[in-house]
């Protein structure tokens, strides 16, 4: 996992260089440096937005007795994309403007999901399938145990 962090943070601020290098000089300076600031302001706008509806989502699904398990992720998603977008650069731009579109969001929260059902037990303090309950020898059938 750390030898992942370690190549993404090298990979992609040379990725941006290269990408602001190549559009600096095809669009000029000035230009580079306006769309930067531009998306930064249309991509902080988006996430407000977008975090905003996503609470809205989460409060409804509390208020109904649900468990917000998709919500929550939402609103942890649109948070990077917030992160992301604030970052200088067309890599993580792109990368935070996919994360703030509702069809994109979910397939990247389902995949996630998926990962970690396989890495996820739930157990129930006390309960253990019939087949792995120790015999009693004092169980009678009138202990109720608590």
């Amino acid at each position: 996992m750390f030898g992942r962090l370690l190549l993404l943070f090298i990979l992609v601020p040379i990725a941006e260089l290269y990408l602001f290098m190549t559009l600096g000089d095809w669009l000029g300076v000035p230009k580079t440096i306006a769309i930067i600031i531009i998306t930064a302001f249309i991509g902080a706008a988006l996430t407000k937005s977008q975090g905003r509806l996503a609470m809205q989502k989460f409060k409804q699904a509390t208020g109904e007795g649900r468990m917000p398990h998709k919500e929550a992720m939402d609103g942890i998603l649109i948070l990077i994309a917030g992160a992301v977008l604030l970052t200088p650069g067309f890599l993580t731009d792109t990368v935070g403007f996919l994360l703030l579109i509702p069809p994109v969001r979910a397939l990247i929260r389902d995949r996630f999901a998926e990962g970690l059902k396989s890495r996820i037990k739930v157990v129930t303090p006390g309960f253990q399938p019939p087949e792995e309950q120790p015999p009693s020898k004092l169980d009678d059938g009138n202990v109720i145990d608590v």
